[in-house]
């Protein structure tokens, strides 16, 4: 094979695995334009079209198909030895891929982040911000953060947060107009601000514990977003009630711009989890951003 086939079978992989020119241009550091470039001389000398491309979306056809997955594990076995190499370097360093939500990154992992990168400075850490749930695996990210219950089966994990609770709040102007609920089912009578996941569209329902028994409350209102932070300032902006973790509360309500509501319905959720496939990951940098993220309570 001829040299510049790698660069041009590095190339078709980016597209393939991030569905996206744009993505994938940026990831691997050229034009988008020279990219498309690429791809379709790859095409040309294979003599196949390897993606059927439309204005919204890029996806590899059968013959792309069979090339991803003919190629792309010894790509990827060909990346675990090279990253196998640092074990040799006097310092850790490499590049560290973790998709996260938006209250893990805040308040899990920029907490630990900030006493870590000082102390290893070839270790870059990129944090994807992704309230989505998406698969890691298939997103080429190197872990994941998730709360216990979310994690697959197949995956190692490491604890990096306590247990935590979710509250429920409004304004303290909101509640001068309404009378505060008793019970999870009173909800259904407040306006609420609701949160959509964003890959699957699903909203969330309100989960309160009644004496060990799960409830499920389908809340209604104005606004909805996909963004915890976002529904925290909708509702101490008086337009509802909201459902989110008490630490994001907590300074509001102590100083008296938030209540709290329904408190002893709010059961404890498994804390947050960093997770990883089983084939990761052996390199000193991420055994040791592992072990600066790991709660020990």
């Amino acid at each position: 094979m001829v040299r510049e086939n790698i660069n041009d079978l590095i190339a078709f992989l980016a597209v393939a695995r991030e569905r996206s020119f744009t993505r994938a241009a940026a990831k691997i550091g050229i034009s988008q334009s020279a990219l498309s470039h690429t791809i379709r001389n790859l095409e040309k000398r294979l003599g196949v079209r390897l993606f059927t491309r439309t204005t919204r979306a890029v996806s590899p056809t059968e013959a792309g198909e069979k090339l991803l997955l003919g190629i792309g594990p010894h790509f990827d076995e060909i990346e675990i030895q090279l990253d196998a190499l640092n074990e040799l370097k006097d310092t850790p360093s490499g590049i560290i891929r973790i998709n996260a939500s938006d209250y893990a990154i805040s308040h899990v992992i920029w907490p630990k982040l900030q006493d870590f990168l000082p102390l290893y400075p070839d270790i870059k850490v990129e944090i994807i911000l992704d309230n989505g749930l998406s698969d890691i695996v298939t997103q080429r990210y190197d872990a994941g953060v998730r709360m216990g219950e979310q994690l697959a089966k197949d995956m190692i994990s490491a604890r990096i947060s306590p247990d935590f609770r979710f509250a429920v709040i409004g304004s303290t102007a909101y509640f001068k107009k309404h009378a505060l609920p008793e019970t999870p089912q009173d909800l259904m009578s407040h306006a609420c601000i609701n949160y959509r996941f964003p890959t699957s569209g699903v909203i969330y329902h309100w989960e309160f514990e009644d004496n060990g028994r799960e409830v499920k409350i389908r809340v209604d209102g104005q606004l909805t977003f996909n963004n915890i932070f976002h529904v925290l300032d909708a509702a101490l902006a008086g337009h509802g009630l909201a459902y989110v973790p008490e630490e994001i509360a907590q300074p509001y309500l102590e100083k008296g711009e938030a209540i709290r509501v329904l408190e002893k319905w709010s059961p404890y959720w498994d804390g947050y989890y960093l997770y990883y496939p089983n084939r990761h990951h052996s390199s000193p940098a991420f055994r040791l951003l592992t072990e600066a993220l790991r709660h020990r309570g």
